[in-house]
């Protein structure tokens, strides 16, 4: 292993994929304001603005606007967390789930601001009534007990997704819950018809409306579900192989049939089904820890939870369902010859295939590897330096501050060295480099800072962190 890499490199640019992506990301973003501010002009034409000169028309008037502008970002936040390949190529899923979790409170907040001042204008804008008005609304017009009922859904899901209830549920539970929020929209809907008049006042907005309900359903039954059952009854994968790594850590082997057929880089992760027993029915995202190679598969997990500890117990033999492949950690984010990979722990695990595929193909790689104990993939790692001149950095040693994502058995003239210095010095070109970070959410940023630090472009730092 090296401690630093002061190699001269090049670094040409190459336009492809990457460019394509900010393009559609630039497109999903003008088509999300275009949406917006048309059920926004369309209120204001339809006599929204007017309504505003009175106490109790006013009120209405802007429950029916934060009722439309919930409306679009509940069937936007579907869709985004709906698989699609051209979003999930573009934002990679783990910017997708930070921007569905910003969309989703936000549609949340408008829906019970849609709620409370709907229900007060009915009341005359007398508050004192408004208990009774929702009793009234709610047994008398069409399709409000239902559209009650997706609201309980809804704030189930809300309420489930709050950093401090999370941290109290398993994964399996919280992902369980979660699911209601299709069953929540899916109860909005008949309210909607039967009672927004903003949904059916024109031939235009009747079509608005009906094609984003048809997209956001669309997206769900293609790349939430036909796909993945397509994907599996194709490659019928089973597991080959279990092997205990160490530190909690086991890598599962799996082969199937037409392997070579499936888009899936390095770097990048499935959302996997063990058919195990009970349980089977939730899916848990897993990394590659190996560059596919047509032939099989291979995840690398480490014991943190129900899911991820019944892995041990799998036998070979057992079959897999899978959805993905997702994420942007792959060689299609990054577009220069030089790159570096920065992870701690089980992070490490989608790097250490990216590095395989990336040196495979001659792209000048340095690898900086995080680690407490032993490190993960020593042997392989140590086999890629030879065949591929990949050059390693350990970091080595539980973390120096609290501030500093380095470990405290750094050595040498860099042990008391910032972060910034440390890392100039093991990576002298590091602000001309790709680099792709993978780890906890915390020691993620303050590698992020550090880099910005460095003068690496935001564009070209790439990174995914373990959450949920």
């Amino acid at each position: 292993m090296t401690a630093t890499l002061d190699r001269p490199t090049t670094h040409a640019r190459r336009p492809g994929p990457a460019a394509r992506d900010r393009r559609s990301r630039l497109a999903a973003e003008a088509l999300l304001c275009a949406s917006l501010t048309l059920v926004a002009f369309w209120w204001a034409t339809g006599g929204g603005l007017t309504d505003l000169g009175g106490w109790e028309s006013g009120l209405d008037s802007l429950g029916r606007l934060t009722g439309l502008l919930a409306s679009v970002l509940l069937l936007v936040q579907v869709i985004l967390m709906a698989r699609v390949p051209l979003l999930e190529r573009a934002f990679g899923q783990d910017h997708l789930a930070r921007i569905h979790r910003l969309v989703g409170f936000t549609s949340f907040t408008g829906m019970l601001a849609h709620i409370g001042l709907i229900t007060w204008g009915y009341a005359a804008g007398d508050l004192a009534r408004v208990p009774g008005e929702a009793w009234d609304l709610t047994v008398d017009y069409p399709g409000m007990l239902l559209a009650v009922a997706g609201t309980a859904c809804l704030v189930m899901v809300v309420v489930t997704s709050v950093r401090a209830a999370r941290a109290r549920l398993r994964y399996e539970s919280w992902h369980l819950l979660h699911l209601y929020a299709y069953l929540g929209v899916g109860l909005a809907l008949p309210h909607q018809l039967w009672t927004g008049q903003e949904f059916l006042a024109s031939t235009a907005r009747a079509v608005f409306w009906w094609t984003l309900w048809a997209t956001a359903a669309g997206a769900v039954l293609v790349w939430r579900v036909a796909l993945p059952l397509r994907r599996s009854l194709r490659h019928r994968l089973v597991v080959t192989g279990v092997v205990d790594e160490g530190d909690g850590c086991v890598s599962v082997t799996l082969t199937g049939r037409h392997l070579a057929e499936l888009d899936v880089r390095a770097g990048q992760f499935f959302a996997w089904r063990f058919l195990t027993g009970p349980g089977w029915t939730r899916a848990h995202p897993y990394s590659l820890s190996a560059a596919p190679d047509g032939r099989s598969l291979r995840i690398t997990v480490k014991d943190l939870g129900d899911g991820s500890r019944a892995l041990r117990r799998v036998r070979a033999g057992t079959r897999a369902l899978v959805e993905g492949p997702f994420g942007r950690l792959s060689d299609r984010a990054g577009a220069g010859a030089g790159v570096a990979l920065i992870g701690a722990g089980v992070g490490i695990t989608p790097l250490r295939a990216l590095a395989e595929e990336l040196g495979a193909a001659g792209r000048d790689v340095v690898v900086l590897h995080r680690f407490t104990d032993e490190p993960l993939f020593a042997r392989e790692f140590t086999a890629l330096a030879r065949e591929h001149g990949i050059g390693l950095v350990p970091l080595p040693g539980p973390r120096r501050a609290a501030d500093s994502w380095l470990g405290a058995c750094t050595g040498g003239p860099l042990h008391r060295a910032d972060d910034l210095t440390a890392l100039r010095a093991r990576v002298p070109d590091i602000a001309q480099r790709d680099v792709y970070v993978c780890g906890p959410d915390p020691w993620t940023r303050l590698v992020r800072q550090t880099l910005t630090a460095a003068g690496t472009p935001t564009d070209r730092v790439h990174s995914e962190t373990f959450g949920w």
